[in-house]
């Protein structure tokens, strides 16, 4: 599993879909959805209609995938900062029942009012 308390992410981007569909559809249970994709330059961030999956690409050849799924049903919080004019990247903090607190930093351009809805939209329900 993604150590998420010692992790130093790049900051990621919204990239298409299909940049990780092959990997996590076969992971992807009945009626679950891709709604947003973001990348670093190997790592990833897949927020689905069930939850969120994590995918740490590890080793030399990118061959090596770690893929931790959190689900919506989980997080007990989340907190949003977003870009200032100094600071130009935007966080995301997530606290999961029986895991923590998980962190994701995203580029500047990053729509995180629009990751606060699905997030909001999937665990509040």
């Amino acid at each position: 599993m993604i150590d998420f308390k010692n992790a130093s992410y790049l900051k990621m981007r919204l990239v298409d879909n299909s940049q990780f569909a092959g990997v996590i559809t076969p992971m992807l249970i009945q009626d679950e959805q891709i709604i947003s994709t973001y990348k670093t330059v190997r790592d990833g961030v897949v927020f689905t209609n069930k939850r969120i999956i994590a995918i740490n690409v590890q080793g030399l050849t990118d061959t090596k995938k770690d893929f931790t799924s959190l689900p919506y049903s989980k997080i007990s919080a989340y907190s949003v900062e977003t870009a200032g004019t100094l600071d130009l990247d935007s966080e995301l903090e997530m606290w999961f029942s029986g895991l923590g607190k998980v962190k994701f930093e995203f580029k500047s351009n990053a729509n995180v009012s629009e990751i606060c809805r699905i997030i909001s939209t999937y665990a509040l329900q």
